[in-house]
């Protein structure tokens, strides 16, 4: 009876032309707006190379560090230069800086280091924060240098080598690795976020194909409803084999749009697919309960619950950050909360757990939360379904 009742809720599904397209086609024609809206963002707003000046005085052909740090950041040999570098004179730099064809200039007096711009934006924030970074660098070698000189001067050396000192201290500098590992896949892309969301929509939309298999189960929702509840068969099994239906069906839409997004719209989802597809078919999961608790709690027509289903998950997937990425961190950050028992969020939250960070562990609880809402849903729909009674069939 399981296997039979099975075949049956699933031909029934494929050919429900409504549910095949919020389940299968919206979400790929979605997937198709956001790659046409999105995919030339992060290249528009690719970095240009940014024109400064150099004062090229004695106290910078003094200062190695500054005129090494600047020869390699403006160098054409370097695929990732920062800077086109000119070295002129002071008043030159003011001619530079006031026909603005530089964003601005560094001079060197004595030990001070002035940044001089015309204005505030993004290239002159670059250009102070590395003159910045490269002056911290400048003091930490000469305070290790001061250090070594000391050593040796307590250690009863007169005879110290300079030059040497020098030369060791600046190898240990610029042999020093940042402590970063990138365990993400080629690139960081803040619009992922967008495709997350789209996920955990599709598979939230799951709910549908559980409100219409649990409907066609009712007395009170369908002529199939009224068979099963005079039929001499076990009820479970109908409802249960109708659900898996329903659950293969979002699964197979679930794949479809993985397909389409990573072979045609060259999504790049990182590198544990493994989890990421567990991530899926759990999210598939609690879209399914959360449609067959909408449908055993809620008393109305079968479109007024598919209804009710497409606005809270498009309500969740907008908490999420769908419709704009810092609705997600303005939830997160004033009423935490809802996001916690948001399955939208859940789902995306999961992603990014894969995506950027080192362990597992937020991935896990994420997982663990869509099991749990899953949980729950079940249950009250169970409840509910046991104490649904009928005056007449």
């Amino acid at each position: 009876m399981f296997i039979h009742n099975f075949k049956y809720s699933l031909k029934a599904l494929f050919r429900d032309k409504m549910l095949i397209f919020w389940t299968f086609a919206f979400p790929i024609i979605l997937g198709t707006f956001f790659n046409m809206a999105f995919s030339n963002i992060e290249n528009s707003e690719k970095l240009e190379i940014i024109n400064i000046a150099i004062v090229e005085n004695e106290e910078f052909k003094n200062q190695k560090i500054f005129k090494q740090t600047f020869e390699t950041l403006s160098s054409e040999e370097n695929e990732d230069r920062l800077f086109n570098t000119k070295y002129v004179t002071e008043e030159e730099a003011k001619t530079l800086l006031n026909k603005d064809e530089i964003a601005g200039y560094m001079i060197l007096n004595g030990e001070d280091t002035k940044v001089v711009v015309a204005k505030s934006g993004i290239d002159e924030t670059i250009f102070k924060y590395v003159i910045e970074e490269i002056t911290q660098t400048n003091e930490i070698i000469s305070n290790l240098a001061q250090s070594e000189i000391q050593k040796e001067i307590t250690a009863g050396n007169y005879n110290i080598n300079y030059e040497k000192i020098y030369k060791n201290i600046l190898e240990i500098v610029q042999n020093e690795e940042a402590k970063i590992k990138n365990i993400s896949s080629n690139k960081l892309s803040y619009t992922m976020i967008e495709f997350y969301t789209l996920i955990a929509m599709t598979c939230l939309y799951g709910g549908i194909l559980g409100t219409v298999a649990i409907n066609r189960n009712l007395a009170n929702m369908s002529n199939k409803g009224k068979r099963v509840a005079v039929a001499p068969i076990p009820k479970g099994k109908v409802i249960l084999s109708s659900l898996f239906s329903g659950y293969i069906a979002q699964l197979v839409g679930l794949v479809l749009l993985f397909m389409y997004t990573i072979f045609v719209l060259k999504v790049d989802y990182g590198t544990n697919l493994p989890l990421i597809i567990l991530l899926g078919m759990v999210g598939s999961f609690a879209g399914l309960s959360m449609g067959l608790l909408i449908a055993t709690v809620i008393k109305a027509s079968e479109n007024l619950k598919t209804g009710i289903i497409i606005s809270v998950t498009m309500l969740g997937c907008f908490l999420s950050g769908m419709m704009g990425i810092t609705m997600k961190y303005i939830i997160d950050k004033n009423i935490p909360i809802i996001n916690k028992i948001n399955p939208a969020s859940m789902i995306t939250d999961g992603f990014y757990a894969l995506y950027y960070y080192d362990t597992l562990d937020r991935y896990w609880v994420n997982v663990t939360s869509l099991i749990v809402f899953s949980v729950i849903a079940i249950i009250i729909s169970y409840i509910s379904l046991r104490r649904q009674k009928y005056d007449s069939i």
